[in-house]
């Protein structure tokens, strides 16, 4: 089955089997910053967006973004190096094995949320699993982004 994706501003014409997962077609296609982890949508490492709505690329269809734009982290490059920048001074770059899903996340909320408190940022950052930190860190440095225009 053919289908047309609109890729981090490029289109590309993907050939997919009518049952295909998003991750596994966007990893199979060299967009290996997907990171595939619980495979069942209760981790968050696989959020992307499509059409700049964060989901969850393990349990989305691939034929269902047929047509659709897609973004990865590295079609979003300036906003996640500004929050990396950030989570680095906080020291919670760790493995990086989150930091892909959590910029995604985080900048989805960016866009949702004006002005959130530190409580809805953490409602909002729940389904995102980082195994090496106790996230403080990260929420500090998720607030100093989002006073930055």
């Amino acid at each position: 089955m053919k289908v047309t994706y609109n890729i981090n501003g490029v289109i590309r014409d993907i050939n997919i089997e009518p049952g295909a997962i998003l991750i596994d077609v966007l990893r199979e296609y060299g967009y290996l910053s997907v990171k595939k982890a619980c495979d069942e949508g209760t981790c968050g490492m696989c959020t992307i967006h499509v059409d700049d709505a964060p989901i969850l690329s393990c349990c989305y269809l691939a034929a269902k973004a047929d047509g659709h734009k897609i973004t990865t982290i590295e079609g979003v490059k300036e906003e996640a190096e500004k929050l990396g920048k950030f989570i680095i001074q906080e020291g919670t770059d760790q493995c990086g094995f989150c930091n892909p899903s959590l910029v995604m996340a985080v900048i989805a909320m960016k866009k949702e949320l004006v002005n959130p408190t530190e409580n809805e940022i953490k409602q909002y950052l729940v389904g995102n699993t980082c195994r090496c930190s106790g996230y403080q860190g990260h929420h500090r440095a998720i607030l100093k982004y989002m006073e930055v225009e």
